[in-house]
């Protein structure tokens, strides 16, 4: 006589609950991820690229202006008082320079100091950081000579070491000089 094997039904399976309970997470970690990913947007870099795209043309016209006038900076940044002390050399000599510390992804981090011109030394700048500052960071050297503008921009990993300013030429300046 045959034996009939007597089976269970689905629900009373371990296996059948396994797969249930896989699918179960995933569908619950992607809604999870899509409402962080909508509540948590990250910032935009910019929202009109035409703007941005003027601005590297007057910028590059800024750097060519400094480039013209021979600019070169050495920038000593005192982690302890917080002071900024710059050495300029080349063709300007404005009573105010504007320095701005700018960080490549936390635009909290970013920092603005304005550095007055020296009464005794008239190729020496002085100005105050409010807290300190290190790692990578674009460097931004601004200056007016006559009623124009100009700009010395460069990368730079700024901690103990001094940091120098229109050191390496900028290609697009030399093309457009050509």
């Amino acid at each position: 006589m045959p034996v009939a094997t007597v089976s269970s039904p689905w629900y009373r399976q371990l296996w059948p609950w396994i797969i249930i309970g896989i699918l179960a997470c995933s569908v619950t970690l992607s809604l999870s991820m899509v409402f962080i990913a909508v509540t948590n947007p990250d910032p935009l870099v910019t929202d009109n690229y035409y703007e941005a795209g003027k601005g590297i043309n007057r910028s590059l016209n800024r750097e060519v202006l400094a480039q013209n006038l021979k600019l070169r900076a050495s920038i000593h940044l005192d982690e302890l008082t917080g002071e900024v002390a710059l050495r300029l050399s080349g063709n300007s000599r404005p009573q105010r320079l504007e320095l701005n510390l700018i960080s490549p992804t936390q635009p909290a981090r970013d920092r603005r100091v304005f550095l007055n011109r020296s009464p005794t030394e008239p190729d020496r700048y002085i100005g105050q950081l409010q807290d300190s500052v290190a790692g990578r960071r674009f460097v931004e050297l601004l200056g007016v000579e006559g009623d124009q503008t100009w700009r010395l921009f460069e990368e730079e990993q700024v901690g103990a070491a001094d940091l120098a300013l229109g050191d390496e030429p900028l290609q697009a300046a030399q093309h457009r000089n050509d």
